[in-house]
């Protein structure tokens, strides 16, 4: 991936944290859905006029043209009914930003992608389509979806011609204020956008002359203009010149131009997005009735430690209330909330306590098993202690924790086995240490601070230092 992509993940996972990340979503991200941009949408309608759609760079201009000719735009909604309402599938591209925790999305298009993608993911979604939208909110709202050219669902409303556009403001000024206070407080991300639109030109220009140089950065992906794209030398050069010109001309307005080779690598960008973000989130496994070479005490005191370290590292921990573990993963990260004022323990700790009082052993064995793999799926880095139970007076090897390495494993979750804390946890460390390629990144350093996990001779200081090192290594690697 290109350095300059990579840099771009990084400011954007902070604005993500900052809870100031938007997305503004363009025809181009349902056209890998099999849904048309503008050009293929009014292609019959330009032919019905006698004039090549290949030729024109004003599509506004070809809708109004059919509204003039025809007395209405009766036929043109017709149109968007039969082209948005086609059963097409959600894409890569909207799963991804489903499971990314951004609350604001723009959007030019009249399609429910972005909607029904949310909602796959469960999450409450509230939709604003016209300006009486946006006097309600609905409660409890995970996101909220701003279709400020309006809904297939409301085709004779929709944004298309001439004289959409230029009565817009008196239609839909909430929605350009409401636009604008977004381009001031979050950090846009535009995918699919041709920058094209009257509207957002009006909207950017009004924002970049209140605020002068003080303007919020924002980026926006840009496929970089191909030979092979273009029948004559002449023509390439032209479209060459022109998106750099385009290119340039956005950073008045504080967008920066990612520049792809092929669409396929904006899904590798949010892919990684997504990978990042998870990978903040640290799985607590373990399960001791029976310390081996540790005591109670001790081990007690190293996962309250290390549970505190992770907290003040402002990672989030995710745990299922291990046997022997649980309380002192909760008090560590306790120590640390409560240590600032600023922190919220939501931030920092995600409790899933097993579901209790299944009689049926076939139900609750299927049932946990649904519970760990939920559960792991919302980390991307997983630590294991420890790992043994009592069964009928004996001590033997935790099932339980064996499943969620394999888990972990299974689902691209980093494992980092604390081996010298022996049973389980030591079969793991053994296991990822005998075919280290198969388990981590080809990185020396990170082999060797997961190396020293099963040194049983390492002081507990040391240990939680090695535990934190491939956390951070982990967290810079592609």
């Amino acid at each position: 991936m290109k350095r300059e992509l990579e840099i771009f993940v990084g400011k954007y996972i902070k604005a993500i944290n900052s809870d100031t990340a938007a997305i503004f979503a363009g025809a181009g991200l349902s056209v890998a859905s099999g849904l048309v941009n503008w050009k293929e949408l009014l292609r019959d309608i330009a032919s019905e006029l006698k004039l090549d759609i290949d030729k024109e760079e004003d599509l506004i201009a070809i809708a109004q043209y059919y509204k003039n000719e025809k007395g209405g735009r009766g036929s043109i909604n017709s149109q968007l009914v039969d082209e948005f309402t086609k059963d097409v599938a959600i894409n890569d591209n909207h799963k991804i930003l489903s499971t990314l925790p951004i609350k604001t999305f723009w959007t030019t298009n009249y399609d429910v992608l972005v909607e029904k993608s949310l909602e796959a993911e469960g999450k409450t979604i509230d939709t604003k389509i016209c300006s009486a939208n946006l006097a309600t909110n609905k409660p409890r709202r995970d996101a909220v979806v701003y279709k400020m050219h309006g809904d297939i669902n409301l085709a004779h409303e929709a944004v298309l011609t001439k004289d959409d556009y230029e009565n817009y403001n008196e239609n839909r000024q909430l929605f350009t204020t409401a636009l604008q206070g977004d381009l001031v407080s979050n950090t846009f991300l535009f995918i699919g956008f041709s920058f094209e639109d009257p509207n957002l030109d009006y909207i950017l220009s009004r924002i970049k002359i209140l605020l002068g140089t003080n303007k919020r950065d924002h980026y926006c992906f840009f496929k970089t203009v191909s030979k092979d794209d273009y029948k004559t030398d002449e023509d390439f050069q032209y479209s060459k010149i022109k998106q750099e010109l385009k290119i340039k001309d956005l950073k008045r307005f504080g967008i920066q131009a990612l520049l792809i080779d092929e669409y396929s690598e904006i899904t590798e960008v949010l892919r990684l997005i997504k990978t990042k973000l998870k990978r903040q989130n640290i799985f607590i496994s373990g399960a001791a009735h029976d310390y081996g070479d540790f005591e109670k005490y001790r081990a007690e005191q190293l996962v309250f430690d290390l549970s505190k370290k992770l907290a003040e590292k402002n990672y989030k921990i995710i745990s299922g209330f291990g046997l022997g573990i649980g309380s002192s993963v909760i008090n560590g990260v306790l120590s640390s909330v409560y240590s600032s004022q600023k922190k919220h323990l939501d931030d920092y700790l995600i409790l899933r306590p097993f579901p209790q009082n299944i009689s049926d052993p076939s139900k609750r064995k299927e049932l946990w098993k649904k519970y760990r793999e939920d559960m792991i799926s919302e980390s991307g880095i997983a630590l294991f202690f420890f790992g043994n139970k009592l069964v009928d007076g004996k001590v033997e090897d935790s099932d339980g924790l064996l499943q969620e390495f394999e888990i972990a494993h299974r689902q691209g979750v980093k494992v980092i086995p604390i081996g010298l804390t022996g049973f389980v946890s030591k079969k793991i460390w053994d296991k990822v240490m005998a075919d280290t390629k198969e388990f981590y990144p080809d990185n020396q350093d990170l082999i060797t601070a997961i190396e020293s996990l099963g040194n049983a001779t390492i002081s507990d200081e040391e240990l939680i230092k090695n535990i934190m090192t491939a956390i951070n290594l982990l967290q810079r690697q592609v």
